[in-house]
């Protein structure tokens, strides 16, 4: 393999199919002894998905302790 003018490297196609790699999903470079490893980025969970679509979205400003304490049942 050979790295391009724009620092791009072709994936031959049998490691492609074999790891899943299809145009779109994002990977990234790691630092290894000797070298660099290429892993493909995980996709975010549903919970994480769910917390990025709903923060700033609560229409009551309370504070982190107000909120425990309305949880607590505390007055």
């Amino acid at each position: 393999m050979r790295i391009t003018a724009k620092g791009q490297v072709t994936i031959p196609k049998k490691w492609r199919e074999k790891f899943g790699l299809w145009p779109g999903p994002e990977v990234e470079f790691v630092p290894e002894e000797g070298g660099l490893k290429l892993v493909k980025k995980s996709l975010p969970g549903k919970g994480e998905l769910l917390i990025k679509h709903m923060r700033g979205r609560g229409a009551v400003k309370l504070s982190t302790d107000e909120i425990m304490a309305l949880t607590r049942g505390e007055d």
